[in-house]
């Protein structure tokens, strides 16, 4: 198998995403294993991206749409939900989609056979709060979206329905395939009070090992132990005030209203025995992902008038990351499987005199590529008077257009490459939260306003409601925000958190 996917049903059999297909079949010997289209020597996703954008154009019927990714989509309901609230109240309607009574909510008791009427006796509370009474719109909203993304394109949704995208992110995946789960603020506390550091967004990496190793915690609840004040006095003001908010369930982050994505990459990996160990085979996966990178450029080019401006080079040695190196993107295949090679090349030279690793030839011993990946990222639009920009990246005469400045403005001249040359491009980092259309799901959330995390900046902000959407080859998530109207009895929900005896460090 060059790649796999898993959907929903699947992991209830003991399968994972990262299972060869030797391995799936030790498991279930009866496995029907299917070969997806290859391109460039790798599993080709084209088929997959496409089936996302068919998912978006349903999504986007109901509110700002933000793609964050091939599989992950954020979708705002606040105007949706406010609008039924308004006109059609939960409360007041006689009967309730079959869907949206299969809803979880994590505050109510799931035993026994009475679920559904429990749902239906949330859902009609008429003494409710405001943005519980949104959530409960969102979740009627959420159910209807899911319904028929299955009838249009037979692609199942899994939704998490929360007060911001953090909660729904989290909610999205716990009652999987083809489900949905709510999240009032009742339940927060309880939700982040056992949930482990590391599975919550960006708390998977040093900043989640240092909260473990150096606070001694294991859940994100746990963080409440400590002061906000101690939490910037160990992690700087932001990133303290930052946990500080995650661990009583508050993100300030918004939905940006995009449906193309922030990047374009190309990557693959190369597990245990299969790790490349000579230069040659490097250089030929180099080349490979470059060309498919060319043409996502190029597509992305002609249908949407976009240009990037940077290339980053991701590898990976066994267990050892290699940092990431950026340069100016020039387009073209052959110019950017130049500059990755180059972008290579240091960061290799880099590698093998740290760890002193001794060339035979072409094959060096003791080290192997494990993850290779290039990716494009910087992405604009062509702002008008480049219309003839396309020619020029067709290689033909640039007298044509009104401007070369025009050019030289959107696209990197060839620069002479070289370790010390690449240092001034740093290392990209993703700041948005990633709710990926993964192949087994597509998630919507709900979400609500928070405090703003901005640097120098302690006021409390509001949020628009908002909802996430992620999409799958078989299974989607949906998840959705409260707004500004909500904010203050959020803030009141969340003070009896923060009033909690302290421990200090």
């Amino acid at each position: 198998m060059t790649g796999s996917s898993l959907t929903g049903e699947i992991y209830y059999v003991g399968f994972l995403s990262s299972m060869r297909g030797d391995e799936a079949k030790q498991v279930c010997p009866q496995i029907q294993l299917v070969q997806v289209p290859i391109a460039h020597g790798k599993a080709d996703l084209s088929i997959y991206r496409n089936a996302g954008s068919e998912v978006v154009s349903i999504l986007v019927r109901k509110g700002r749409c933000e793609r964050a990714s091939i599989d992950e989509v954020y979708l705002d309901l606040t105007d949706a939900a406010e609008a039924i609230l308004a006109e059609n109240p939960p409360e007041s309607l006689e009967k309730i989609d079959e869907e949206a009574l299969k809803s979880h909510i994590l505050s109510l008791n799931e035993d026994g056979s009475d679920h559904k009427d429990n749902v239906k006796e949330w859902l009609h509370r008429s003494d409710a709060d405001h943005h519980d009474k949104l959530l409960a719109c969102g979740a009627l909203i959420v159910a209807e979206l899911r319904t028929q993304v299955l009838k249009e394109t037979e692609f199942t949704c899994s939704a998490g329905i929360a007060h911001n995208k953090m909660l729904a992110k989290l909610a999205s995946g716990m009652n999987k395939p083809a489900q949905q789960t709510v999240v009032p603020f009742i339940s927060v506390k309880g939700l982040l009070e056992h949930l482990p550091i590391k599975k919550m967004k960006q708390l998977g990496g040093k900043l989640g090992s240092s909260s473990q190793i150096d606070l001694g915690m294991n859940t994100v609840g746990e963080l409440l132990q400590f002061s906000e004040e101690k939490l910037q006095e160990r992690y700087g003001v932001n990133t303290g005030t930052w946990l500080w908010n995650i661990a009583k369930g508050i993100s300030g982050e918004e939905v940006e209203g995009r449906l193309l994505p922030k990047s374009h990459g190309s990557g693959k990996t190369f597990p245990g025995p299969r790790a490349l160990k000579k230069i040659a085979s490097v250089e030929h996966w180099l080349n490979e992902l470059c060309e498919e990178l060319s043409e996502h450029l190029h597509s992305d080019l002609e249908q949407n008038k976009r240009i990037a401006h940077t290339l980053t080079l991701h590898a990976r040695a066994f267990k050892k990351n290699f940092p990431s190196k950026s340069c100016p993107l020039r387009y073209g295949s052959a110019k950017i499987k130049q500059d990755a090679l180059h972008l290579l090349q240091a960061r290799l030279c880099e590698y093998l005199g740290s760890h002193r690793i001794k060339a035979q030839g072409s094959h060096y011993n003791g080290w192997g590529i494990t993850s290779l990946s290039v990716t494009a990222s910087k992405i604009v639009a062509i702002p008008s008077g480049t219309c003839s920009i396309m020619k020029y990246f067709r290689g033909q005469d640039q007298s044509n257009c009104s401007s070369k400045q025009v050019n030289d403005r959107f696209v990197a001249k060839a620069v002479p490459l070289s370790p010390s040359g690449t240092e001034r491009y740093s290392e990209l980092h993703t700041t948005e939260l990633p709710i990926e259309f993964r192949e087994e799901e597509t998630r919507i959330r709900y979400a609500m306003p928070s405090l703003d995390q901005h640097e120098n900046n302690g006021e409390v902000s509001t949020r628009e409601d908002t909802c996430e959407t992620m999409q799958s080859a078989d299974d989607q998530v949906i998840s959705c925000s409260l707004s500004k109207q909500a904010h203050d009895a959020f803030i009141q929900e969340t003070s009896a958190l923060s009033s909690k005896k302290l421990v200090e460090i």
